[in-house]
């Protein structure tokens, strides 16, 4: 029988869990507070997840990159590859916060979206 140690993300109270593989497809959490904690702690030896933060260029407005982030958690071992994906994109002022940026990412049915809104930019003739 192998344990986990892990610390629960899914609230603010942090609880430390042990996480202990019966058989194949059962686990025993203890040091859950709460019901989260113990989904938290199964998939998170099963099938981790974890939501993505980045930024992504952008062209006709007054910064180079807009903030953008995934609709819903991703499987952990696809975010270098989703980082690398995210550096060739670029998109085309104005975008409005929640825009999707891109569709459908790896087939997941997960889109990624702007996390601010962005206008164009202003051209002044001299």
């Amino acid at each position: 029988m192998s344990v986990s140690q892990l610390i629960c993300i899914t609230c603010p109270i942090g609880c430390h869990l042990e996480v202990e593989k019966v058989d194949d497809c059962t686990y025993l959490v203890t040091g859950n507070a709460c019901k989260r904690g113990e989904k938290y702690g199964v998939e998170e030896l099963t099938a981790p997840t974890r939501m993505v933060t980045t930024t992504v260029r952008i062209e006709g407005t007054h910064l180079p990159r807009i903030p953008v982030k995934t609709s819903k958690p991703i499987p952990k071992e696809k975010i270098f590859e989703c980082m690398r994906l995210l550096n060739g994109v670029t998109v085309e002022a104005p975008v409005v916060c929640g825009d999707v940026v891109v569709e459908n990412l790896f087939g997941l049915d997960i889109q990624v979206v702007a996390s601010r809104s962005m206008g164009k930019q202003k051209e002044y003739e001299n």
